[in-house]
């Protein structure tokens, strides 16, 4: 697969999950919406134009040098790749688990994932809201992953089109039905299980870090039971308003408490 089979495959996946994941916010609302999407959406554009190709390309190429030089877990173990797809599906969705706890405890990374959390609504959008700092740390981790599981191209398109349609997904103003949304946690992680995640108050604000499956949050006592009250407030401790771009854009730079 080459780098540019790899990003129309991720282009038509985000697109698809966008549309899947707005259909269900205005099918299944969980609350009434407010607040804009407008800085969510530009730094995703801002995103997709400084990194996007970058990863997919980084990605693609690691994959491939592994396998030449036959790095990694799955080649020295000669797993065959009908087993290689969901072991790379899940060892990479745990170092995602890993990665985003430890944005919530290292002080330098929180700077630049709080950019995040400073959504004061809790839409579609969110999921696309991330300084492009962060994305940029997260880049060496990811790669040093794809190295040490030795992660076929195929199984890492995999993995990031499923990252992409869970990520979207949770983070929808989208409310299931009490028994599916039962159903659905005891492997997957639903828009009522990350809501709490992005509750103000911080027992709550530090739970609840997957991304696909919530069995990491199960076994390292991070999972917290989902949030079915209408009215919580999303956002950072203490913060009071909705932030613009270039404070967004500035935040990991300024000493802000929270």
């Amino acid at each position: 697969m080459t780098e540019g089979q790899f990003q129309i495959i991720r282009a038509v996946a985000f697109a698809l999950a966008v549309a899947f994941a707005f259909a269900l916010q205005r099918r299944l609302p969980h609350a009434p919406m407010r607040g804009s999407y407008r800085v969510n959406l530009v730094l995703w554009g801002i995103n997709l134009a400084v990194l996007g190709g970058v990863c997919g390309a980084c990605a693609c190429t690691i994959s491939r040098w592994a396998a030449v030089h036959h790095l990694g877990i799955l080649h020295v173990w000669d797993v065959p790749p009908w087993f290689a797809l969901p072991m790379t599906i899940v060892g990479l969705d745990s170092v995602s688990y890993l990665w985003h706890r430890a944005n919530h405890r290292v002080a330098v990374l929180w700077r630049f994932h709080r950019v995040h959390h400073s959504d004061l609504s809790f839409t579609v959008s969110t999921g696309v809201r991330f300084h492009p700092g962060e994305l940029l740390l997260s880049l060496p981790l990811r790669l040093t992953a794809i190295v040490l599981l030795g992660a076929p191209i195929v199984a890492v398109v995999m993995f990031e089109v499923l990252f992409t349609v869970a990520n979207l997904i949770e983070h929808g103003n989208i409310n299931f039905h009490p028994g599916l949304e039962r159903w659905l946690a005891r492997l997957l992680v639903t828009p009522a299980l990350h809501r709490r995640h992005h509750m103000r108050r911080r027992p709550e604000l530090d739970s609840n870090f997957g991304t696909i499956f919530t069995v990491w949050d199960r076994l390292l006592g991070t999972y917290g039971e989902s949030s079915s009250a209408l009215q919580i407030e999303v956002g950072l401790p203490g913060q009071q308003q909705a932030l613009p771009l270039r404070t967004a854009l500035a935040m990991p730079f300024v000493g802000v408490r929270d």
